[in-house]
């Protein structure tokens, strides 16, 4: 049955805004983490995802990742250019709103997804690949995982994977193609060696507020209405983040002797990437444990797995995403609650058996091998069209000025010394 609900419409016109927000308000995070000579040209990374991915989810993507199945691996053409999705619901996907609105909250999590992705080759990848990148990455990488995962028919939605708001399709896939994407750019000019630590700490601070404050409508719009799973949603995000908060800041306090703000923040950050695919099918017990695990291993993945492997993660778009939603996704299927959502099962913890956990492990290998193996053939692609990477003399002058002709600083000059 499909009966218009005005509070449900109203609850995902909320969350909607809620997580586009989340674009802008990476775009302040991530300008805040890089130097001053590339504040500009990591923010208009952001922006350019919100202009070209709203396109490209208009003219085909959105019906390829939602449309009517075929194979179990894609959707069909059905609804190019929003043909037939209107003010009427789809009672497959949300039968108490307009179709329209379905695609507009889909839409932001296709915008987001590649922006994540940014933060990775930060400093050094030049503008043209970029938007070639978010053109065939979202079409190749994001538009089939988002079927598989959630389009009715894709096969990972039928064998019973659990991914409430993206464990897999935004933050596993954004993380391992940030670390692919590391190592075919190439390490920054002086990584490792040159002064990089974030440049304006107040804008990573903002940045991430928003962040934390659009991940409410991230997590708890998957509820697809004003109902009890929304609330829970809600409660495991504010849970979690604060739980991740801590134990990130324990763990750096136990290894370096110190808390730092900027720790603080990405422990928070992590914890939210872990329970986006548990938030409405685990308890708010469940969501602590979550996150309070998650700023740990978050921690020290940065700390000793990037050291130890050499890449230049500029961002730690992998050790984050990628690590905090491979253990949010196995996580989902530890401490699932059948009683919490009648559209999940039981995890092990809570008599499932194993069979749950193994699921989500599946869906983790299938992420890391797809994301990881299409963004390289994408990269090299890329590479055949335009140069991927820029020149030791551009990145000594700034992305700012050699990509945009712009500065975000006009009193700013470069010191070689200190590297700002």
């Amino acid at each position: 049955m499909t009966t218009l609900s005005a509070g449900d419409i109203s609850f995902v016109v909320t969350c909607t805004i809620l997580v586009f927000l989340m674009t802008p308000g990476l775009a302040l995070f991530y300008g805040g983490m890089v130097r001053k000579r590339n504040v500009l040209s990591i923010m208009m990374q952001s922006y350019a995802a919100i202009g070209l991915v709203t396109v490209i989810w208009v003219l085909f993507g959105y019906s390829l990742a939602f449309g009517p199945d075929h194979g179990h691996l894609i959707g069909s053409f059905d609804w190019l250019a929003l043909r037939g999705v209107g003010l009427e619901p789809n009672p497959d996907y949300a039968p108490t709103i307009p179709h329209l609105l379905f695609f507009l909250f889909q839409l932001m999590f296709a915008i987001i997804t590649p922006a994540l992705i940014s933060g990775a080759t930060a400093e050094r990848l030049r503008f043209p690949a970029f938007i070639l990148f978010v053109l065939f990455w979202s079409t190749l990488v994001y538009i089939p995982l988002a079927h598989w995962v959630w389009g009715v028919g894709g096969w990972l939605r039928n064998l019973g994977v659990l991914d409430f708001a993206g464990g897999t399709v935004v933050e596993i896939a954004s993380g391992v193609s940030g670390l692919v994407a590391a190592l075919v750019v190439g390490k920054r000019l002086k990584a490792g060696y040159e002064w990089s630590i974030p440049h304006h700490m107040p804008n990573v601070l903002f940045g991430g507020g928003l962040l934390w404050f659009g991940w409410f409508g991230f997590n708890a719009g998957g509820a697809m209405g004003a109902n009890g799973v929304a609330v829970l949603a809600l409660a495991t995000t504010q849970i979690a983040g604060a739980a991740g908060m801590i134990g990130w800041t324990l763990v750096e306090w136990l290894h370096r002797r110190q808390i730092t703000v900027f720790g603080a923040v990405s422990g928070m950050i992590s914890a939210l990437v872990a329970i986006t695919p548990a938030a409405g099918f685990v308890s708010t017990g469940s969501a602590l444990l979550i996150g309070f695990v998650a700023g740990g291993i978050c921690y020290l993945a940065i700390s000793f797995l990037k050291v130890k492997l050499g890449y230049d993660d500029a961002l730690d778009v992998f050790g984050i995403h990628g690590i905090g939603g491979t253990w949010g996704t196995i996580a989902t299927g530890l401490f699932a609650d059948l009683s919490l959502n009648p559209q999940g099962k039981n995890g092990l913890i809570n008599g499932g058996g194993i069979e749950p956990v193994l699921v989500q492990l599946l869906a983790v290998v299938v992420t890391y091998l797809f994301a990881g193996g299409m963004t390289f053939f994408v990269l090299k692609g890329i590479a055949l069209i335009t140069p991927l990477r820029a020149t030791d003399d551009e990145q000594v002058n700034g992305l700012d000025l050699t990509q945009h002709s712009e500065n975000a600083y006009p009193d700013f000059e470069f010191n070689e010394t200190v590297g700002i």
